[in-house]
Order: structure tokens, then sequence, then C-alpha cells
């Protein structure tokens, strides 16, 4: 079943996740916003949720290791109290049908709160499993659109160490349909390059075929 704008009965479920340092006058929190409506002008029925990295996201320490790492029926409460964060992070990529990812590029990779919340959605038996011919995502089905933008750094170029990571970590938990859409070397010509990504989002999402409505 495809989503269309007319006659819609479910909604487009969309997890917006920001990683920028900045809450205002952000590149990559205002292309995220972009295609946000575009989807929503092209669906005309979504549901957001947004998860604002900057308000902070669990880090790996030992305590959740050990949560981790112990078979859901032999959890204490402690290790369950340890997991609660994660827990909520992976619910929300879970019920999302689009992932929509603003990442900037600082010091070429991604931000030190976005490599934080890969490692809270990678999760062994949630997110994937392992099998005899290797890890599998169990994160089918769905769609994501990454604006990587950066003073400097060309997107896809031998420096940039953050699009190839966030491809490789969607792919990981099953997400392999990714958009990139760059906005990148921003200290040479910001205005064409916000211009030119956000013709490509307005391609990408409007002349693109329907979404599937239906989260794996």
């Amino acid at each position: 079943m495809t989503l269309e704008k007319t006659g819609a009965k479910n909604p487009l479920n969309i997890l917006e996740v920001s990683a920028s340092g900045r809450r205002s006058e952000s590149i990559s929190r205002g292309l995220t916003q972009d295609i946000i409506d575009a989807l929503e002008i092209r669906y005309g029925y979504i549901e957001l949720t947004r998860r604002n990295l900057g308000d902070g996201v669990p880090f790996v320490d030992e305590g959740w290791i050990a949560a981790n790492f112990t078979p859901d029926e032999e959890r204490t409460d402690e290790h369950r109290a340890a997991l609660t964060g994660s827990d909520a992070l992976v619910d929300e990529l879970r019920r999302a049908d689009v992932v929509v990812i603003g990442a900037p590029i600082y010091n070429f990779g991604v931000p030190a709160v976005l490599k934080a919340w890969v490692d809270m959605i990678a999760r062994a038996r949630l997110t994937f499993r392992y099998t005899a011919n290797g890890p599998e995502g169990l994160l089918k089905g769905k769609k994501a659109y990454i604006v990587v933008a950066s003073g400097g750094v060309p997107v896809d170029s031998p420096a940039d160490f953050a699009t190839p990571y966030l491809r490789q970590a969607l792919q990981f938990v099953g997400i392999s349909d990714v958009e990139i859409i760059a906005a990148d070397q921003l200290n040479k010509a910001a205005d064409d390059t916000i211009d030119a990504a956000r013709a490509r989002i307005a391609e990408i999402i409007h002349t693109a075929p329907a979404l599937d409505s239906r989260a794996a």
C-alpha cells in the first residue's frame, strides 16, 4: 500500500534526528525542516517525532554494556534502568517510516552525540541479529534522508568520514534506502550550496515514487 496525499488512512511517521550544536542558524536543521515540509506537502498526513541530540543522549558505559549483554529475562531493575534511554531511542526508530538526520561534519566526522545515538540504537536482537551469514539488519522497509553539512569538507571526499559512516550504520540495522543531501563547502558559497540542497530535496521527494507507508 502506498501513501498518497488524498485519502490517506495512515500517517507517514517521520523521525527527525538533529545533531547540530547550534540551536539557531543551523544549516542542517534548516534543511531537515525543508525535508519534513516537503514530505508533508507530498503526503498530507504525517506524524513527526523530533529527537534533538543536543538535549542529551546516553553514552555507552560499563553499566549499559552489562545490561545490554544480559538476556532480557535475566535483567534486573538496575539493568532495565541502564537501558531506558536506549530503549526509547530504539522505539522511536522502529516506529518511523522515514528517518531524517541532520549531520554536520565536525573535524571530518560526525558529532559525538550522533555517534552516541548510533551506539544506542545498534542493539543486537532489537535492530540487528547475527546469522550464519553474518549480521542482518531488522529495520527493513524504511527510508532515510541525511543532510550532511560542512564548512569545507566536500561530501564523499577522502576527508569525509561522516557520510560513509552513517550509510554503514544505517545499513547495519537494515536501512539501506538512503538519500544524501549535501550542503558542503559552505565557507566558499553558502547561498549557492543551500539553494542546490533545496533543489535536491524538491527533486527527490516530489518526483520520487510514493513511499510505502508500512514500516518493517
